[in-house]
């Protein structure tokens, strides 16, 4: 849990930080689409150029930026693993019944690894760099969905308390002799028992209380509601939407002119 980055905010000063969410939002998705655009190592370098000096410029500590990677190591290293022994190509370096080892699985694998780190990272400095509130302001300020918008606040807001909620449950049971790190597969699963069931009954205790607090200060939906602070775009915004078209047109026409791996 403590290597979920998503929903997490890192509170600091920087260029990054005072972009509109509304742009940070269409940069997310233009940088996204250029990730599975790319075809090649070029285009995929160029992606990461881009995050590196977006990560710079953020001020967030490189440490914490990286530790996301560590929440989908598992995936990415399972992708890889498949890539490399089933994915035909026409130089075999190994061959043993439906399993094969190719130059271009090897390149294939590589490449797919650096993609799926490159959407994780650019996903995490979304919500590093921008508060649950502006964010949901911004998707309602896109979509105007006030509900949608609420309940991803609500969501984002949770998901670090219901972190810090599991790890006290979970060092409350070790208290008492609970162990969670000794045994086979089975008895782990059923050692999170006594974590699961408080931490669910935690979250609908929560849920009610945030329920009543809402019915008390009258809340009505979006009817007639203001914004306590109005978005609005500036220099920075216009940089990161240029930044944010270049890469996609740059991408587009290696994709083009250079071809695939």
């Amino acid at each position: 849990m403590k290597d979920v980055a998503f929903g997490q905010y890192y509170p600091v000063n920087s260029f990054v930080h005072r972009c509109d969410p509304r742009l940070k939002l269409f940069f997310l998705v233009a940088f996204i689409a250029a990730i599975f655009v790319a075809n090649n190592f070029w285009a995929l370098g160029a992606c990461a150029a881009v995050l590196i000096a977006v990560v710079a410029l953020s001020r967030v500590p490189l440490g914490k930026v990286l530790r996301a990677i560590r929440g989908v190591l598992i995936l990415v290293i399972f992708s890889a693993v498949i890539s490399v022994f089933f994915y035909s190509g026409e130089t075999v370096y190994w061959k043993y019944g439906i399993l094969c080892v190719t130059r271009e699985g090897i390149f294939f694998s590589v490449f797919l690894i650096i993609r799926l780190f490159l959407l994780v990272i650019c996903s995490s400095m979304l919500t590093y760099t921008t508060t649950p509130v502006a964010l949901t302001d911004g998707i309602e300020s896109i979509f105007h969905v006030h509900v949608l918008a609420l309940i991803m606040s609500i969501a984002l807001r949770f998901i670090p308390i219901l972190m810090d909620e599991t790890e006290r449950i979970k060092n409350a049971q070790k208290a008492r002799g609970a162990d969670f790190e000794s045994g086979n597969i089975f008895k782990r699963i059923k050692a999170i028992v006594p974590i699961l069931i408080p931490l669910i009954l935690s979250a609908f205790r929560r849920a009610d209380e945030l329920g009543d607090a809402m019915d008390a200060r009258c809340y009505m939906g979006g009817k007639k509601r203001t914004k306590y602070k109005k978005l609005t775009f500036s220099w920075r915004d216009l940089v990161a939407f240029l930044t944010a078209a270049a890469l996609v047109t740059g991408v587009a026409l290696l994709r083009v002119y250079v071809g695939g791996m």
